[in-house]
């Protein structure tokens, strides 16, 4: 923080400045203020604070933002010093607090660290290899004719309650061997997790809805990522199996979704993605990048919880306290552009280290969404926005950077075969 103003909200300790749990004087990372210019936000944290700002997760929730690129490497690629297990800090968390669920405690490879970890991270790298990518491109490409058909003769839709959202989960279900009436239960319990409106009741609702696909596939296994899980020479137990599942279907739905939306709102904005000099619009996988390096669907996210005090450019953290990496920050640090990094390992949007998204996961990832957005830009070519996009809604919330509604017109379309 050399050359910078001190902030009135951080208190000198000899050479270090540690941030101070005042609320005013932390950034609200869940106010709709923050949704609606993040970036604003990002670089009135870096010219302040420097790599490192002080922010609320929660009303009187703090934790720590990473803003700066070479910062937020380090830390992800010292697991020792920074290890996702939360449970110091859980014991601390407020009752009721809405996004503990997404953050707590879970015998899974995202909140696990050491031996543990690496045994879950084991099991679901080998299930996910499983999935092969020419038969989910065509589940992907069945699923979405058949929700374009279910309203593509209305002239209008909301495209992210029509369409992406009912198209991630139908793709989970499909990839995980979740039967149809099942899946539509856990959609309901697990959509209102992952928005943070959750009763006390939604966890043993669906650990138990969970726990139903678990014997259902012990009972009558398949060619799917639970029968592997189950068969796996982990030997995981059935708690640990309802906990893997539960990390699978949140990182298969959350970050696709938002994706998506993100992808197709830049799509319809941005003239750049309606065509290039061959009159043909580019692919969607342009599109993806630029989102992913902009505005990727997980901004503020692979939380570290540092079990001791520990020093980050001359900042004190606390211990027990989370530690988000900003990766739309850190994409938009000013000193990475002169970074010598490697292409591939550019990109925090899908973490580093030992959390990183597997490989497996990517590649699912991206081919849904490339497949949604293409299967509806295919069939409805003349989509237009049906707000002004300078007036753009999106989701308050700490980690994500999602839509809260993508409504579209266009032409009204008959129904296409679905093969």
């Amino acid at each position: 923080m050399t050359g910078q103003s001190r902030p009135a909200s951080t208190q000198r300790r000899g050479s270090t400045v540690t941030p101070t749990d005042s609320t005013g004087s932390r950034i609200p990372l869940y106010s709709r203020e923050f949704a609606t210019d993040p970036h604003g936000f990002y670089q009135w944290m870096r010219r302040r604070y420097g790599a490192v700002a002080p922010v609320d997760l929660a009303p009187g929730v703090p934790a720590t933002l990473v803003v700066d690129d070479r910062t937020a490497r380090r830390i992800l690629d010292d697991a020792d010093h920074f290890p996702s297990d939360p449970r110091g800090w859980q014991q601390k968390a407020p009752a009721g607090l809405p996004i503990v669920p997404m953050m707590q405690w879970r015998p899974n490879p995202l909140r696990t660290h050491g031996p543990d970890h690496d045994r879950y991270r084991a099991a679901t790298v080998d299930a996910l290899a499983g999935v092969d990518p020419n038969s989910l491109r065509t589940t992907v490409s069945r699923i979405a004719l058949d929700l374009i058909n279910r309203f593509c003769s209305e002239g209008a839709a909301d495209l992210l309650d029509r369409y992406v959202v009912p198209l991630v989960f139908r793709t989970m279900d499909d990839v995980l061997g979740c039967p149809t009436e099942l899946g539509d239960r856990l959609r309901l319990a697990l959509t209102e997790m992952i928005d943070g409106a959750a009763d006390d009741g939604a966890e043993p609702r669906i650990q138990g809805l969970l726990a139903e696909l678990i014997a259902g596939k012990r009972t009558d296994p398949g060619d799917d990522v639970t029968s592997r899980l189950i068969r796996h020479p982990a030997n995981l137990s059935d708690e640990e199996l309802v906990h893997q599942l539960l990390g699978l279907y949140w990182t298969g739905i959350e970050p696709p979704r938002n994706l998506i939306a993100n992808t197709l709102l830049l799509t319809l904005t941005d003239p750049r993605f309606t065509s290039d000099h061959t009159g043909f619009a580019p692919p969607a996988r342009d599109a993806l990048d630029e989102v992913l390096a902009n505005d990727p669907p997980l901004a503020n996210h692979s939380i570290s919880y540092p079990p001791l005090p520990v020093m980050v450019d001359d900042v004190l953290l606390p211990a027990d306290q989370p530690v988000l990496i900003g990766a739309a920050a850190c994409h938009g640090d000013p000193d990475r552009s002169a970074a010598p990094v490697p292409h591939d390992d550019r990109d925090l949007a899908w973490g580093r280290g030992a959390h990183a998204c597997p490989a497996h996961a990517r590649t699912i990832s991206r081919l849904l969404a490339e497949e949604a957005i293409e299967q509806l830009l295919d069939a409805l070519p003349d989509l237009t926005l049906a707000f002004d996009p300078d007036r753009t809604i999106w989701r308050p919330g700490p980690f994500h950077r999602a839509l809260i509604a993508l409504p579209v017109r266009f032409p009204p379309a008959p129904g296409m075969p679905l093969g």
